[in-house]
């Protein structure tokens, strides 16, 4: 974990959401994988897929997001699916990761050890078969500009590989959030200065 200050590390999650089926014993599961950054975001593709299949069985689900997880069976016997699932998304070494398995059941038992494997093989393959990216965490700068210099802000931004968050316009200029790489921050302070004489002024938000 990172100390108070640094950025976090960079991790690997999925490039976008990916599904996987398998038919075990006449059960139908389906798996579906996506990165999710918040665990709202997590919860609201898991409610979509509840949407999408009211009818299903089950739903077990679970996400990894730094150092947030949880998990749930939904109906399943204790630990034969969210867990699995879970040690799924590590296994893959993913992160900001939500996988929700769907389950059709098909009238014949697999049993604790039986589900377990199949929860955890269908989230593997899922996981496995998604392209994935690698995640650099961006520091933000709050950066403030009169209103006289905010076209050169612009340009500035617009020119490099800057993020642009949320603006706030007060009496005598423009607040706003900047996210850059690491790398980025002090050519970006330094343009900042020459491009509003010194004017405008950046630093971290804490």
């Amino acid at each position: 974990m990172s100390r108070p200050g640094e950025l976090p590390a960079p991790f690997a999650t999925l490039a976008g959401p990916w599904r996987e089926d398998l038919l075990v014993e006449n059960s139908e599961f389906l798996a579906f994988a996506d990165r999710a950054d918040s665990p709202e975001q997590a919860l609201a593709q898991l409610n979509s897929l509840r949407g999408r299949y009211p009818d299903a069985t089950h739903h077990c689900w679970a996400y990894r997001i730094g150092p947030l997880y949880r998990f749930h069976d939904d109906g399943e016997p204790g630990g034969t699916a969210g867990a699995p699932m879970l040690k799924a998304i590590e296994g893959q070494g993913l992160d900001h990761v939500m996988i929700v398995v769907v389950r059709f059941y098909g009238g014949v038992k697999l049993g604790t050890g039986g589900l377990a494997r199949t929860y955890s093989g269908a989230a593997a393959a899922c996981l496995r078969a998604a392209p994935r990216i690698t995640v650099r965490p961006r520091l933000t700068l709050r950066v403030e500009v009169p209103f006289a210099h905010l076209g050169r802000l612009y340009h500035l931004l617009d020119s490099g590989g800057a993020l642009r968050g949320e603006e706030t316009y007060g009496e005598g200029g423009v607040t706003l959030q900047v996210q850059l790489l690491p790398e980025e921050v002090e050519p970006f302070t330094a343009a900042l200065r020459d491009a509003t004489r010194g004017e405008g002024h950046a630093e971290p938000e804490q």
